[in-house]
């Protein structure tokens, strides 16, 4: 472990449909340091981004998606450059460096498009997601747009990958990608959940598959062939929780961790946290009261005890002791609406 700082990453955007509210930039903090610094070299005029991800193995790597396509950083953020993905110019929601072998990326876009390398981005090769979605009813003014808002991939088995479609369930394809299918089955009965933000593949228990959405939190004990929902602590009038973002602990996959809130825009985030695979969530006390719904979490690869939380408001919060204790920082320059963030 060299002994470089570590930083979080910080990105700004919002939503795509027609009308709505879209801050930009991308910015990072070393820890210790209380002022962010933008990042803006080589990338795209307010960039839009709504994905971060740092190389596991080499911190110095880090991929952002943008509204114009990924772009990828060899500094920690100094110098960026595209990355060659042969994309129809769609914004990226998710970067998945897979958990096996990180040679191999994924990058999930808006409108269900999915794309694979297995060269750390040299060459790239669009998987065919072509899967029927569920009958589902859309709230006016909602954005219809299937995208893929998390991917994820077991380690005991690296051809099963799994994403999560914001609106659409949860997709699963067991032979890396050549083939998918919803794994709604039609047990929902409208778009709440199958308004996918999030899917985990657990480390500790393989088969275990987490996926979390504005309905709350599913559970499957048998790689996503059967789903049951798991009871929260409800934070809204339907007696739901939105979940936002879920993080196993690096090096401790029987840790999990849960971004929440209220809803899409609510006056309350709150971490939810496991230590015992799932089995039981704790409501986190951080210390404050976040204004907002917490939309994003991020772990230090290699200092695992070191992560951060955000909020859709603004609010960013960072622990040293594994959550233990926890402290603000100043809002990110340029705008509020955080709908990334990483660490490394």
């Amino acid at each position: 472990m060299d002994n470089q700082k570590s930083y979080i990453y910080l990105g700004l955007a919002g939503e795509t449909g027609a009308g709505r509210v879209v801050h930009s930039g991308l910015c990072r903090l070393a820890d210790g340091d209380r002022e962010w610094e933008p990042l803006t070299r080589g990338l795209p005029e307010k960039p839009a981004v709504r994905a971060l991800a740092v190389h596991p193995q080499h911190p110095e790597i880090v991929w952002a998606g943008t509204q114009s396509g990924p772009y990828r950083s060899a500094d920690r953020g100094d110098h960026w450059e595209k990355v060659a993905v042969p994309d129809h110019g769609l914004p990226v929601w998710s970067i998945l460096f897979h958990p096996q072998d990180p040679e191999v990326v994924l990058i999930g876009y808006e409108n269900c498009e999915i794309y694979r390398s297995d060269d750390a981005g040299e060459r790239w090769t669009r998987l065919p997601v072509s899967v029927r979605f569920p009958e589902i009813t859309t709230a006016p003014g909602a954005n219809p747009a299937k995208r893929v808002l998390m991917l994820d991939a077991s380690v005991a088995d690296p051809d099963l990958i799994f994403a999560a479609i914001e609106v659409g369930g949860t997709l699963r394809s067991v032979d890396g990608g050549e083939h998918w299918e919803n794994l709604s089955h039609g047990q929902y009965l409208n778009d709440d959940a199958v308004d996918m933000h999030g899917v985990l593949v657990s480390r500790w228990r393989p088969g275990t598959v987490f996926g979390i959405g504005r309905a709350g939190m599913f559970h499957s004990a048998d790689e996503g062939d059967h789903w049951r929902h798991v009871p929260l602590e409800p934070l809204n009038p339907k007696g739901q929780v939105y979940c936002r973002d879920i993080r196993e602990v690096p090096g401790t996959p029987r840790k999990l961790w849960v971004a929440a809130g209220a809803g899409f825009q609510s006056d309350v985030g709150v971490l939810l946290k496991s230590s015992d695979g799932g089995d039981s969530w704790v409501r986190v006390d951080i210390g404050a009261k976040p204004e907002h719904t917490m939309f994003a979490l991020a772990f230090d690869e290699r200092r695992p005890e070191r992560m951060s939380c955000a909020t859709n408001g603004g609010e960013v919060y960072s622990s040293m002791d594994s959550g233990e204790t926890w402290a603000a920082h100043s809002p990110p320059p340029g705008g509020t609406l955080v709908y990334a963030l990483a660490r490394g």
